[in-house]
């Protein structure tokens, strides 16, 4: 009869990640609008993933663009329409401020130059969504909440999973336990970077190396799956390539949860891994690959298979966040989320480095 309930249980689960598929999270009481974003930083991620997506969505569409680039912008322009005045460099930046077209100001630039574009967005009264990791350290973290606040605007990050109709049913089955008490946590995201040339992935101001790069993946995985806050870290960190000679190449980290749970993590440039499962008292489940752009899918040890949503995941994210301001209603990644993963990250880095174990 246990066994049965399970399924029942996951079953009802599944069905309703079904529903999901089609419709964002929240329900929409909000009027017929739509929020105006600004892309901040014009790389791989603005440029063949969220632009493409801003097109899908029902909430919100693609306002306007802020990039260092002159070059990219007659090619931004003819492929979306974008207006002059709602074209912007870092250097001007602050002059969103004046532009009602635009609600969202979305940073998407590497890490160690988040907390200034929030900053500036904040202060120009824009809501703010910002790609993870939120930022360098914890107390750029908190610079940057303190701000929207101030301004009394949205911050929220952009943790994608954490909108995936599968990733849901993990952090589901974290409060309703269906195979018992969770023992073992495996997460791991990587990927063989190959021999490519330097970029800020190589840089540790901007936020380089494979633990800032990919390990948020594994390291906010952990936490929704098991549903708690770690209470201690172990880590390791090596680099065998010329290339991320300053930067961690691979790092592998072990947390301790106050239930005696374990979740052992590893990222890297040189391995390709996309794992998350969970070993329990009476079963097991998994997600693989459970951070990939589409297709993130997986099973349980009773045979329930998560099958992979046709949602698009940044569209279906993006839409999540502007429902949220349209209904001022509660974020899924708040900030606060966001800083969660850098305090962890901050002692990883220490454990690593110190050889021992770190208390949080």
């Amino acid at each position: 009869m246990a066994q049965l309930n399970r399924r029942e249980l996951l079953k009802a689960l599944a069905a309703l990640g079904v529903a999901a598929h089609a419709a964002p999270l929240f329900a929409s009481s909000a009027p017929n609008k739509r929020v105006g974003v600004a892309l901040v930083g014009l790389g791989y991620y603005s440029r063949d993933l969220l632009a493409p997506a801003l097109q899908l969505t029902q909430h919100c569409y693609l306002a306007g663009i802020v990039t260092g680039s002159p070059e990219k912008i007659p090619v931004w322009q003819k492929q979306y329409g974008l207006k002059d005045y709602n074209i912007y460099n870092y250097s001007n930046m602050y002059e969103l401020a004046n532009n009602p077209d635009i609600d969202v100001v979305y940073v998407v630039t590497p890490t160690g130059t988040h907390k200034k574009f929030t900053e500036i967005a904040a202060n120009a009264g824009k809501h703010v969504w910002c790609e993870k990791p939120m930022a360098m350290n914890a107390n750029e973290c908190q610079a940057m909440i303190d701000v929207c606040k101030k301004n009394k605007v949205q911050l929220t990050i952009g943790y994608r999973m954490q909108h995936e109709p599968n990733t849901q049913r993990i952090m589901q089955f974290a409060k309703e336990k269906p195979y018992g008490k969770i023992q073992t946590i495996i997460a791991e995201a990587g990927y063989n970077s190959g021999n490519a040339g330097y970029s800020w992935r190589a840089d540790p101001k901007l936020g380089g190396g494979a633990m800032y790069d990919m390990g948020v993946y594994p390291l906010n995985a952990a936490r929704y799956t098991a549903g708690e806050e770690p209470i201690a870290v172990t880590a390791k960190m090596e680099s065998t390539r010329e290339l991320y000679k300053n930067v961690d190449e691979t790092t592998e980290f072990e947390l301790e949860f106050a239930s005696g749970s374990r979740a052992r993590c590893a990222t890297s440039y040189a391995r390709s891994m996309n794992l998350l499962r969970a070993d329990c008292e009476k079963g097991w489940y998994e997600l693989n690959p459970f951070q990939s752009y589409s297709g993130v899918q997986g099973k349980t040890s009773d045979g329930i298979q998560l099958a992979p949503s046709p949602a698009n995941q940044q569209a279906r994210q993006m839409d999540n966040d502007a429902l949220a301001i349209l209904n001022k209603s509660p974020l899924i990644v708040p900030g606060e989320e966001g800083m969660k993963d850098i305090v962890i990250l901050e002692a990883i880095f220490k454990a690593a480095k110190e050889g021992k174990r770190i208390t949080l």
